[in-house]
């Protein structure tokens, strides 16, 4: 590998890892919105919330920042990258104490803590965030909330 390509590989992570750390630990959706290509595609998996353009996307991520339930955490588990892409696997706990539209929609509240892992797949080109998909185990999520399956949209 040579130097150009672990620069590069270096920039595509700091990219992410900025967008991540303000959104998950503060809330903070600015580093995504100087991130974002104006033709972004962001879409959480299996629910299909997210956005089309960069508009819809930093739409999307305000309400997910604003709507992040109590205890929300975070921790990586593994990161594949190359040149242009990254693959983040992540697990997130927090207490379940509010709807979670883009992950669990029309589920209310059970107030139990939880625990759901997530693997992202992100393209950065031209130093720009330029496709997301985040893949969650909702059906795992639900069982641990103690919800009946299979899975979204309602974990009947």
């Amino acid at each position: 590998m040579t130097p150009a390509m672990q620069t590069l590989m270096r920039d595509v992570a700091r990219t992410w890892d900025e967008v991540v750390t303000a959104l998950h630990e503060r809330r903070d959706t600015g580093p995504a919105a100087a991130a974002l290509a104006d033709a972004v595609v962001w879409t959480e998996l299996p629910t299909g919330a997210g956005g089309t353009g960069r508009d819809a996307a930093l739409a999307h991520l305000d309400a997910m920042a604003a709507g992040l339930p109590h205890r929300w955490a975070w921790t990586r588990l593994s990161r594949t990258l190359d040149v242009r892409r990254i693959a983040d696997e992540t697990r997130f706990s927090f207490v379940h104490d509010r709807e979670l539209p883009w992950l669990l929609p029309g589920v209310a509240p059970t107030h139990r803590p939880a625990e759901v892992t997530a693997v992202a797949l992100v393209r950065v080109r031209q130093g720009r965030i330029d496709e997301v998909r985040t893949l969650w185990d909702v059906a795992g999520l639900c069982r641990a909330l103690g919800l009946p399956g299979p899975g979204p949209p309602s974990c009947r």
